[in-house]
């Protein structure tokens, strides 16, 4: 007689250019669909969750998030079961920060009681010791492309394609930021009001009262500096009997071949321009705060060794995130790719003419053009290695 199938609960949460659910785009789709394929192929069941955060709130703030939904929907008693949560970029903080037991959150106890039944945190391109792209994201100037870069992202990913001019313009813009000198302040907001008048109405508000947050709440940008996550590391502790695992990428350094690889149209062309600059001002080095754990563990060193063929240097990163600051617990996965490439945002197929949108896989959208040429092939590995993780962390207790 064959044993019942266990009921997963997983909970995503996403971090900076990161959503849920905007303009009837689901920014986990892909995630979502691949790790239920795999657990229900293990004879496993899944439950997935999204967490709703402001984008650039406080870690805090968005960990009282996700400890609010995890209590409300992670059942008990003969319902119970394992959990998971999993978190990419900032969201990877969050989840960290859930389940430290050094930590204060200032909920009831009966809120926080799941947390014996957690199996697993999995952070995925997060920033544990910070980002140099944060530093920038506090200036004044900063904080308005944030907005602009925010609304890109929306747009962008929900329809598939942005209007070029806009595009052109905010490269142009982003240029001069880096900089800080005589940058026009109005240009730009009207640069991001332009972009959000490229939906319907009716979206045109949803996805303007969460670019408005950011605005509101962007405390998280200081939280992820380099020299803040110093203090981040040093308060927080991993739960025991816990899985920590975690995935790493980069892209390739900007240049003319990677430049031109990336040219599958106008839209790649600016896109590109666009990647080359986040990519540089990420490649920013501090030796004081590095971005990095003080020493890589043996295991870490042998899978970027056999990913890279070289230990990848600190000044290396995703467009976001410095390589070597998304190592935490078991580096499971590693490669090229880009920010948001890890989450099933690269070029790919399109639905075919008639497909039923319900059951039909979504369509691979690529705005961050970074010429990593991570594919379905290679996302399919890292959901194979995270399931992996998933599953052995809940093989008992359960």
């Amino acid at each position: 007689m064959s044993s019942p199938r266990r009921l997963h609960r997983v909970y995503l949460s996403p971090g900076m250019f990161g959503f849920g659910r905007l303009a009837s785009y689901d920014y986990f789709a892909h995630l979502v669909r691949a790790l239920g394929e795999r657990m229900r192929a293990a004879g496993e069941e899944i439950e997935t969750h999204v967490v709703h955060v402001s984008p650039t709130a406080s870690i805090r703030r968005r960990a009282l998030k996700l400890t609010e939904l995890v209590a409300s929907t992670s059942g008990e008693g003969a319902d119970a079961g394992p959990i998971h949560l999993i978190g990419h970029s900032t969201g990877g903080l969050d989840a960290r920060l859930v389940a430290s037991p050094s930590v204060a959150l200032a909920v009831p106890a009966r809120d926080l009681a799941w947390r014996s039944r957690l199996a697993s945190v999995t952070t995925i391109s997060a920033p544990h010791y910070g980002t140099p792209l944060a530093s920038f994201f506090t200036t004044v100037s900063g904080e308005r492309m944030l907005r602009a870069l925010s609304a890109l992202t929306i747009v962008g990913l929900s329809l598939g394609s942005t209007p070029l001019s806009i595009v052109g313009a905010l490269v142009a813009l982003f240029g001069r930021m880096d900089k800080a000198v005589g940058l026009d302040l109005k240009l730009l907001d009207r640069t991001t009001e332009a972009l959000l008048k490229t939906i319907d109405e009716v979206r045109g508000h949803e996805i303007r009262d969460y670019i408005d947050a950011i605005k509101e709440d962007n405390g998280a940008m200081v939280q992820l500096m380099p020299e803040a996550m110093d203090l981040f590391i040093a308060g927080i502790e991993d739960r025991p009997g816990v899985l920590y695992q975690s995935t790493a990428s980069m892209a390739p350094p900007p240049s003319p071949r990677t430049f031109v690889k990336s040219l599958g149209g106008r839209w790649s062309a600016v896109s590109g321009v666009l990647f080359d600059v986040l990519y540089g001002i990420t490649s920013r080095y501090d030796k004081r705060y590095p971005c990095a754990a003080p020493e890589l563990a043996d295991a870490s060193r042998q899978a970027l060794l056999q990913a890279f063929g070289r230990v990848p240097g600190l000044r290396e990163n995703d467009g976001v995130v410095p390589i070597q600051s998304q190592i935490w617990g078991t580096l499971v996965f590693t490669g090229y790719a880009d920010h948001l490439d890890v989450l099933g945002h690269f070029q790919g197929h399109k639905p075919a003419k008639g497909s039923d949108p319900a059951t039909a896989p979504p369509p691979h959208v690529d705005w961050l053009c970074s010429g990593s040429s991570f594919d379905v092939v290679r996302f399919g590995a890292m959901v194979d290695a995270i399931v992996s993780g998933l599953l052995s962390s809940a093989r008992s207790g359960f």
